[in-house]
């Protein structure tokens, strides 16, 4: 779907932005390129969507080189989530699907009511203008408009920006049924929250450079410290008088033990009472990505 060899790009001659980048992404594949701001994320999302020109390397999106495209066929076929909400103000929810609409085939168009249902948009401002929406009901908007055409490739930006939880949960749910469409989604995301919970491989990107490329669940097994943390009561020794007894435990005092994943295969051999919690020490992502970096996500 998406293949890039050696992307190179400068704004200038004494900045360069790229630094030869070399990833693919598989058809009905979630991909997330991750990094902070001015690592280069949207300056690759720019060249993908075939908007900024004059890089070097080879780029090819849905088979074709995109530095040679020059026809409608191509934007029909893939949708755009900005990361700021491009709209039309004084227009509605619905003036704006319905505009947008109109550069597509009949034939590919969604039904811009039911894409503003799924998206939970209320129903009382369809008809008002955009100027009068919270960010979260323009992020809304912008994902109907992303949709609106039935897309082949998807890219979003920052497609959680501005929602509440229970947006946050809904737009990862429809992201997900998309891809289950065949939908092949790029997301470029600060959140590794979502990158974590949606996305089937990605990319850390630094200073214009890959850092490191593989599913998140083997990025966080290849950084893990492969320990637990145990939370136990402590075992209080029986007296003289209770001899046989087990120990009981001492309910005001609370431990806990750090163990090797291996030790476990011997159970909990240490003197301990009611056993409260065991939790793995398997770094987020967000943890994995500074030890890649060296840098946090701002």
């Amino acid at each position: 779907m998406i293949e890039v060899k050696n992307l190179t790009f400068s704004y200038r001659k004494d900045k360069q932005a790229l630094h030869g980048l070399d990833f693919s992404v598989g058809e009905g594949e979630i991909f997330g390129f991750l990094g902070p701001n001015g690592s280069g994320k949207s300056t690759t999302q720019k060249i993908l969507t075939g908007i900024l020109k004059g890089f070097g390397g080879k780029v090819t999106v849905l088979g074709r080189d995109i530095s040679a495209i020059r026809t409608r066929d191509f934007f029909r076929e893939i949708g755009v989530l900005f990361e700021f909400p491009y709209l039309y103000a004084n227009l509605s929810a619905l003036d704006n699907l319905n505009y947008f609409s109109s550069f597509y085939p009949p034939e590919q168009i969604r039904d811009p009511e039911e894409l503003l249902e799924m998206l939970e948009f209320k129903r009382d401002f369809l008809k008002k203008p955009v100027s009068s929406y919270s960010k979260g009901m323009r992020q809304r908007v912008s994902m109907a408009r992303a949709l609106i055409s039935s897309p082949k490739l998807l890219f979003l930006d920052e497609p959680i920006s501005g929602l509440d939880p229970s947006g946050a949960v809904l737009f990862r749910k429809i992201i997900e049924d998309e891809r289950k469409k065949g939908t092949t989604v790029f997301l470029t995301t600060h959140n590794m929250v979502d990158a974590d919970l949606l996305c089937d491989r990605v990319a850390f990107i630094s200073n214009g450079q890959i850092a490191a490329l593989d599913t998140p669940k083997n990025l966080k097994e290849q950084n893990s410290t492969r320990r637990v943390v145990v939370e136990y009561l402590q075992a209080s020794r029986p007296g003289p008088e209770s001899e046989g007894k087990t120990w009981e435990p001492c309910a005001e005092k609370r431990l806990t033990k750090i163990l090797e994943i291996g030790e476990l295969e011997a159970g909990f051999s240490f003197p301990h009472g009611e056993i409260l919690s065991v939790h793995s020490q398997e770094p987020t992502l967000e943890d994995v990505f500074i030890r890649y970096t060296g840098r946090g996500l701002d």
